[in-house]
């Protein structure tokens, strides 16, 4: 038998001290420390989530997705693969830093590789298209696209 045959495999996870919502699915390689996940979330492979951090309900967080401490993202949320949130605004090797907050509002929808700097706010059912760089708050169903991101239109309900 292959010695790194799947039912051998190390998952290779951590989950410090997190509350973990009913019917929410976390996936190998993953780290929590710390955080809160609401109920029937998807959690995929390779997501770091820091303390503090809470999530709500029902969302989806694709792979390789990095949420720093001071995140709260609501219900409904769709979070693509590669998404990079940032905390400080000036950050440093050491002395002191300045957590920023991000807040993610229910509905919102976040395109694979865009990064959200820190301050930031996403409107309700807001869309982020892939590969945006988030500089201002983004309103209530707005689509953003760019680097920086610019509003492209508002989503239709």
């Amino acid at each position: 038998m292959n010695p790194l045959s799947e039912e051998k495999s190390p998952k290779f996870s951590l989950i410090k001290e997190a509350k973990i919502g009913k019917g929410t699915v976390i996936h190998d390689q993953v780290n929590l420390y710390h955080c809160q996940i609401g109920k029937n979330c998807k959690i995929d492979a390779f997501v770091y989530i820091e303390s503090d951090v809470k999530i709500g309900n029902s969302c989806k967080i694709r792979p390789f997705v990095f949420i720093p401490s001071g995140v709260t993202i609501g219900n409904n949320v769709f979070i693509a693969q590669g998404v990079a949130f940032t905390n400080d605004k000036y950050p440093k090797t050491s002395g002191e830093w300045k957590l920023m907050p991000i807040v993610v509002k229910d509905g919102a929808s976040i395109g694979a590789g865009a990064v959200i700097l820190p301050g930031i706010t996403i409107g309700k059912n807001a869309t982020v298209g892939a590969g945006a760089v988030v500089t201002a708050d983004v309103p209530d169903n707005a689509v953003v696209v760019g680097n920086p991101a610019r509003m492209l239109r508002h989503n239709i309900s």
